[in-house]
């Protein structure tokens, strides 16, 4: 089975990292002047082409092997990321797996906030709800298309500043955007959930619905790390978010949910998230929970 996987998984990254540049580079030289691709642009076109065809080989990996832990598929696909961009063994074989690596933590962090944005836009599109980028809410704000009270509009400023939350849930009312949830993907946070954690406690302190969707979820199987999610430990009094949705059914408890590509239980939450948050937002707090009648 791991072989299968593997060899599928080398097989449509290629397909698809070909086939995309090819039809950028295309692009690019209809428009160019002199029949040439300047340097600077073919770097940002293949960065552009790798983060596509990390997001595509993914998520098509996890159709076809429902049955492998995504963890599993996306350490495959980083193999072959790291494969192609270290070529053949010569005397600098070290030094182009490292710029390999490097080139894979750029592009997959990237291309895993806009899977989880395609997922999202998916599951949410026969409802009034989107999932943006932060990068998508910094230019509506900019435009003045988001209809939140100034106070709002000036703490989201400060989280789009600081790069604090990736993804942003908006929810559509009578032709006007109201930005009611804060979203962190992670492809895994062993390292980081402290820092992840206090923003996250910061935005449901602000009346906003926070939740983080994580790929591996590997470092649940530490109690510690559970108790930072669902609270009620001496040393982690509160839930550090609404909710978090892992790719794995090996982990669910209290508040962490299993999710997969269909993103059903998120999309449920995140309905009852938008509705909460427009009618009730004054008990919208940390002890909230969507799988549940909120506690006051």
């Amino acid at each position: 089975m791991e072989r299968e996987y593997k060899e599928f998984c080398s097989k449509i990254y290629e397909t698809i990292y070909q086939t995309e540049h090819l039809s950028a580079e295309c692009e690019l030289l209809a428009i160019s002047r002199n029949g040439k691709i300047p340097k600077s642009k073919l770097k940002d076109l293949d960065a552009q082409v790798q983060k596509e065809a990390i997001k595509q080989t993914t998520m098509e990996a996890m159709r076809q092997y429902p049955e492998v832990e995504a963890a599993l598929i996306w350490k495959a696909v980083y193999e072959i990321h790291v494969h192609r961009k270290s070529g053949v063994d010569d005397a600098d074989t070290i030094a182009r797996v490292i710029s390999a690596d490097q080139s894979w933590k750029k592009s997959s962090g990237h291309a895993f906030e806009e899977m989880i944005k395609f997922l999202g836009l998916l599951a949410l599109n026969d409802s009034h709800i989107e999932i943006i980028l932060q990068r998508d809410l910094s230019a509506l704000i900019k435009a003045g298309e988001i209809d939140n009270e100034p106070r709002d509009i000036s703490w989201l400023k400060e989280q789009i500043n600081a790069s604090i939350f990736d993804l942003y849930a908006i929810v559509h009312v009578k032709e006007k955007k109201y930005c009611f949830g804060c979203i962190q993907s992670k492809t895994s946070i062993r390292d980081r959930v402290t820092r992840d954690r206090e923003p996250s406690m910061q935005a449901m302190q602000s009346f906003f619905w926070s939740t983080i969707i994580v790929l591996d979820g590997d470092f649940l199987k530490n109690g510690k790390f559970v108790s930072m999610v669902n609270g009620g430990t001496a040393e982690h009094e509160t839930n550090g978010w609404h909710g978090m949705y892992v790719f794995s059914d090996k982990y669910q408890q209290g508040r962490i949910y299993a999710t997969d590509l269909d993103f059903k239980n998120f999309k449920e939450h995140a309905l009852r998230a938008a509705e909460y948050w427009l009618t009730q937002r004054q008990w919208f707090n940390d002890r909230w929970r969507a799988d549940e009648d909120a506690v006051h």
